[in-house]
């Protein structure tokens, strides 16, 4: 087994202070796991603005090199399903978050992580999906199964200007629905429209009344990104039948609402867990991502940038700034 040096952007903790910077390291203090992969492309996800933060719910020991998404070359591999020289993709799983991530130019992880690169898809475009693209696929297949379809109303899309919002919202406008995008940015408006967005909702359109009990039934499905009270107010506007798919917590993890939208209308609220999501569930929304499902608007959704470039992107993503996707040539 060969050693290399790389460059990571690693995280560090002085004196209680969280300190990012990129740093050579060595692959001799790796996890001793089965396959060793190059890193050429990574994708910057909320949970690494937190990892980077210091945030030890995500994280808990320091120094760590953040990034759970990863796509790169099998350097080297101890399991007969990889070989050296075969392009990959490791998603989610603990990637980034206890085991060093795709934000350093080589990681080691289990063969259970380790996808092949799905046909249609190069390892640039797998990181501007990344797992922001694997989680809107997720949301869209799940409502879909839940009988959310198109031509049976709108769909609402919340924290649409971000990964996975912006992923979502090109997806289902081309899958045909009617997209409404919910954001707290609404002079981005020309960038929504542009994904495919038909209308675009101030945030305060979803929690204006959020006391009561029930609201006006508007709209056919949701695909929820922030949690809290937006999730709520969704929850009693959604047409009988309807669903809503939750995958995320960047305004709260709180929930408070009532029991109505689901005893008097049906609404089914529907979980979305990328990081456990089953293997062979996997590959088939990637297959699906790399052909018929691939978006349209890929390079529109994304910023490159190197690995010095990433200090800004973390701090834009947790002030709530950053427009679209981040991916990371490494």
């Amino acid at each position: 087994m060969q050693n290399h040096s790389y460059k990571a952007f690693y995280i560090q903790e002085k004196e209680g202070a969280f300190i990012r910077s990129v740093e050579e390291l060595n692959t001799e203090n790796l996890p001793a796991n089965e396959v060793l992969i190059r890193v050429y492309y990574s994708s910057l996800n909320y949970k690494d603005a937190l990892s980077a933060s210091g945030n030890k719910g995500v994280t808990r020991r320091y120094p760590h090199t953040p990034g759970i998404d990863a796509a790169g070359i099998v350097e080297e591999s101890a399991n007969p399903d990889f070989k050296p020289g075969d392009q990959v993709i490791a998603t989610s799983y603990d990637l980034g978050m206890n085991t060093p991530g795709g934000f350093g130019q080589y990681i080691r992880v289990p063969a259970q992580w380790v996808l092949p690169l799905p046909a249609g898809l190069s390892l640039a475009e797998s990181m501007m999906l990344g797992t922001a693209g694997l989680t809107a696929a997720m949301s869209v297949e799940k409502l879909q199964k839940a009988g959310v379809m198109p031509g049976k109303g709108a769909v609402v899309v919340t924290g649409a200007s971000g990964g996975v919002g912006s992923i979502a919202v090109n997806l289902l406008s081309q899958l045909g629905y009617e997209v409404l995008a919910v954001t707290g940015k609404p002079e981005n408006r020309d960038y929504f429209l542009s994904l495919g967005a038909g209308e675009i909702l101030p945030r305060e359109e979803i929690t204006k009344e959020l006391k009561r009990p029930l609201l006006k039934p508007l709209w056919q499905g949701a695909i929820d990104t922030v949690g809290g009270e937006i999730l709520a107010g969704l929850l009693k506007q959604i047409l009988p039948g309807g669903a809503v798919a939750a995958c995320g917590n960047a305004a709260s993890f709180e929930l408070n609402t009532t029991v109505f939208p689901f005893i008097l209308r049906g609404v089914s609220l529907l979980g979305i867990d990328s990081a456990e999501y089953p293997r062979d569930q996997r590959i088939k929304v990637w297959q699906k991502l790399a052909q018929e499902w691939k978006p349209t608007r890929l390079a529109q959704l994304n910023t490159e940038v190197p690995l010095t470039g990433l200090d800004e992107k973390i701090n834009l993503m947790l002030a709530g700034k950053l427009q679209g996707k981040v991916y990371i040539k490494l």
